[in-house]
């Protein structure tokens, strides 16, 4: 039987396979622990992260709400350093739920994917 991190990890890795960050257009990825959620955006190519922001700190709300929190945030961040469009890297998450929630906050602080 296949345990949920493995089947986390071939669903990432295919989807690693696919995409990649350039700086023209780099990788917003997603970390979505049970307690917190994380977004970085990465050039692969130089390997490198560029911004990042994570709830740590942000206690108001409920989760998917802090979520769409940290999109908004990791979406004004991007903007201040140039950065408009992105390439959405779930991380082998379900786009469904906190996922969804940092995509579309992101989304609405004006980034474009």
């Amino acid at each position: 039987m296949v345990s949920k991190i493995q089947r986390r990890n071939k669903i990432k890795a295919r989807i690693r396979g696919k995409i990649s960050g350039t700086p023209e257009r780099p990788r917003l990825s997603v970390f979505r622990s049970n307690k917190q959620i994380y977004a970085q955006v990465i050039d692969d190519q130089a390997g490198r992260t560029l911004v990042s922001a994570s709830s740590k700190g942000i206690t108001e709300g409920n989760k998917s709400q802090i979520a769409e929190m940290v999109g908004e945030a990791v979406a004004k961040k991007a903007l201040e350093a140039g950065i408009s469009t992105v390439v959405f890297d779930r991380n082998g998450f379900l786009f469904h739920g906190r996922v969804k929630s940092l995509a579309d906050g992101a989304r609405k602080g004006g980034l474009k994917f």
